[in-house]
């Protein structure tokens, strides 16, 4: 790394006092630079000092020193999050910064693993408002919510009912007198629950509800409600809305209820850039019904990014604790060794650290996939929509799933120190796992997804060729009413990572054909489709699961072909390897059934997992020094960057209000009055 780089690289970390020497041996025995990895991970040398840049932004604002909010009760944990996001807005006025990915930048530094009571707002509120409103309310709705006058978040989760959007209750009656909406919640489980920013903060939200007109039930539809008056905040007649109460973390975040009672809006509030409802209450449905999944899929595309960002930080705390940490020991009478040197522990770690990197760079293919795509739709070309649709739904289940998990396991990895909320897990976990739930439940994504590879499935047996990541079940036969071993196919090479992505997809052509069949064979039975979907709805999950697992190798190992550094081609390689591998040995039923694997290669993947972990180990640090998280984004004392984790944590334990005085009032209230006399 260049001086200057690292001086740049350094101020953001917000490094202070004397390295840890365990770090800096780490640090000095890798084998390639970790800021060209860091480059890799952001595009371009020039995006990581631009990225760096915005940080500092931040780091050296005391505008954003703030007292440890884990010391803080709820309501000032909420009053708190709200100086901070307003701090933001303002600040990054006055910095000039608009671009969204720099906004983002700006906004992840401020947040660390916190959560922002205004990030529906600058999300799903203000891309509906640009998405689906039609040019005259684009012009109204836009600005006012640019400039904070109507702050927004979405309300479409209910207490009866959250990813079944069929089943929602909320109606909206048009009343054609008046020209008019009527919105009311008309039983308990219609009330609006869960949306973040509800609570307190927002004046306005956009609400999912059922459209009536003309007598008729039009199904979901999108409507900007204002729900508290925009000089007084105060709730609006006919609005009831609060906050929900403690949860399992999101403790900054005023998740809330909302109800209606006959409360009227203007016609000209129901989003209306695809359908719409004349002033007569003549309905105008929409050209495609799947042009209402673009904001779906960019936000599930942001939990993309977001399921490698959690876990990253979390192994990045991890990695770096494992190499300062010394217990037990190897050799009876050797010093305590690193932690990290224990094969158990890298084994924990390892493959995590590989998952973060494979799902950082499937974030960033969703991404830029969405962008494209999203610009073929303002063409007209809605061909390739259905797919990024189920590709990000499955997607979304799949890294949510495994990146909780791994949380989870990093947070255990840490050992007892792990519990504390100083290490700053239990807050990345609790932040982070709510994504298996919201923007659909995981389940019901990988079901979706599976509908679509039913679909794609029944096409190429009928003679359709099929593109995209599907273009797998192109060789399907149509002439087994089974699906047979895969004789004759190449079997696993261990060491050749072509290889191993031919097997990934083998194997979900495998299962998708399985699942696929028993469909087809309930059906000709005479089940009604949705029995016979019931029915086989466990192997249809397996069957998503395995096409996802499938897209990240490949993209992972595609992106490999892009990096011309040797050093950070061999790494990365070995970590791609890794993940691999350690996939096939967490899933070998399905490979060996499939007729891909035998067991004395599993015996060989088996192996070739543990000597993976020795070619990491020296450069394990240095791989999580390459995500480039600064201590103020990791909020943790174990993961400091310099080290220094033992004397932090003590100085950070001093700071607990039970601490500010030597004898609690609780004593001589009911401990001494229990000191009887012997």
């Amino acid at each position: 790394m260049s001086s200057r780089a690292k001086a740049v690289s350094d101020s953001c970390r917000g490094d202070s006092g004397e390295m840890n020497p365990d770090l800096s041996r780490e640090r000095g025995a890798a084998s390639f630079n970790p800021e060209t990895i860091t480059n890799i991970l952001d595009g371009t040398p020039e995006r990581t000092r631009r990225r760096r840049e915005i940080e500092s932004l931040v780091v050296n604002d005391p505008a954003f020193q703030h007292e440890d909010p884990n010391f803080l009760s709820r309501s000032e944990r909420y009053e708190l999050a709200i100086k901070k996001s307003s701090q933001m807005v303002k600040k990054m006025r006055d910095h000039g910064i608009s671009d969204p990915e720099e906004i983002y930048w700006f906004k992840r530094t401020c947040l660390g693993s916190k959560t922002d009571p205004l990030s529906l707002h600058f999300s799903m509120f203000t891309d509906m408002m640009a998405k689906q409103c039609d040019d005259t309310q684009r012009k109204k709705w836009l600005p006012l919510a640019k400039s904070m006058q109507a702050i927004g978040t979405y309300a479409q989760t209910e207490l009866g009912h959250g990813t079944h959007l069929r089943g929602l209750e909320t109606t909206a009656t048009y009343d054609p007198s008046t020209q008019e909406f009527i919105l009311n919640s008309p039983t308990v489980s219609s009330i609006k629950w869960w949306p973040g920013g509800l609570g307190k903060t927002s004046n306005h939200a956009v609400v999912l509800a059922q459209l009536y007109t003309q007598g008729e039930c039009k199904g979901l539809h999108a409507f900007i409600v204002p729900i508290r008056e925009m000089g007084t905040h105060e709730p609006l007649p006919g609005v009831t809305v609060g906050d929900i109460g403690p949860k399992f973390g999101f403790d900054e975040i005023d998740n809330g209820f909302l109800s209606f009672s006959k409360f009227r809006i203007p016609r000209e509030n129901m989003l209306m850039k695809y359908a719409k409802v004349e002033p007569d209450g003549t309905y105008v449905k929409p050209l495609s019904d799947k042009l209402t999944y673009g904001t779906m899929v960019f936000i599930r595309s942001m939990i993309v990014g977001d399921s490698a960002r959690s876990l990253s930080r979390a192994c990045t705390i991890a990695i770096r604790y494992s190499a300062v940490r010394h217990q037990s020991e190897i050799r009876v009478g050797d010093p305590e060794p690193q932690i990290l040197n224990f094969q158990t522990q890298q084994y924990k770690l390892f493959p995590l650290l590989a998952t973060a990197y494979a799902f950082h760079f499937v974030g960033s293919y969703m991404s830029d996939t969405y962008h494209r795509i999203t610009g073929d739709i303002q063409q007209g070309n809605l061909n390739e929509l259905p797919e990024l649709h189920a590709l990000s739904a499955g997607l979304k289940a799949f890294t949510t799933w495994v990146a909780s998990a791994g949380i989870e396991e990093c947070r255990m990895a840490c050992g007892g120190h792990g519990y504390s909320r100083c290490s700053g897990i239990p807050d990345i976990y609790v932040t982070f796992t709510p994504a298996c739930t919201y923007e659909g439940e995981n389940t019901v994504m990988m079901l979706q997804t599976a509908r679509f590879l039913f679909k794609s499935y029944t096409a190429a047996i009928s003679g359709e060729r099929l593109g995209g990541m599907l273009s797998y079940l192109n060789d399907v036969s149509s002439q087994h009413v089974q699906p047979q071993p895969l004789a004759g196919r190449s079997q696993i090479n261990v060491n050749d990572l072509l290889s191993l992505v031919e097997a990934y997809k083998q194997r979900a052509a495998w299962l998708v054909v399985g699942a696929s069949r028993s469909v087809q064979a309930d059906l000709k039975r005479g089940k009604r489709k949705e029995d016979a979907w019931n029915k086989n709805s466990v192997d249809l999950v397996r069957a998503s699961q395995a096409h996802s697992h499938y897209v990240v190798v490949k993209i992972f190992v595609d992106k490999l072909s892009e990096i011309l550094d040797a050093s950070s081609h061999h790494i990365l390689s070995s970590l791609c390897l890794l993940y691999a591998l350690h996939g096939i040995s967490k899933n070998t039923g399905d490979f060996i059934q499939a007729g891909l694997l035998t067991f004395s290669q599993l015996e060989q993947v088996e192996q070739r997992v543990k000597d993976l972990l020795a070619v990491i180990r020296p450069n394990a640090v240095a791989l999580v020094d390459a995500f480039d998280y600064s201590d103020t984004q990791l909020s943790s004392v174990l993961g400091r960057y310099d080290g220094n984790v033992y004397e932090t944590m003590f100085e950070w334990a001093k700071k607990s209000p039970l601490n500010k005085t030597q004898v609690h009032e609780s004593f001589h209230k009911y401990l001494k009055p229990l000191q009887s006399k012997l």
